[in-house]
């Protein structure tokens, strides 16, 4: 199983641009693009708090569980 971020898909949503999310939340846009790219190993619940904050939603709207063809 691999959790993957939508972050991308919540922002379509609000109609926001990674630019301004960014700026809201206090991060560089380039961190944010290495969130929305699946690239980091990890990152702080604060932060992901002030995404949701920002974006009004929940964690769950943010990651998704996939199950990975083959494991078990």
């Amino acid at each position: 199983m691999e959790i993957v971020v939508t972050l991308d898909v919540m922002l379509a949503r609000r109609k926001m641009r990674s630019r301004e999310l960014a700026a809201r939340v206090g991060i560089t846009e380039q961190n944010l693009s290495l969130l929305k790219s699946g690239k980091v190993k990890g990152f702080r619940f604060a932060t992901l708090a002030k995404i949701c904050e920002v974006l009004e939603c929940q964690p769950g709207d943010l990651l998704e569980a996939r199950v990975t063809p083959g494991a078990e």
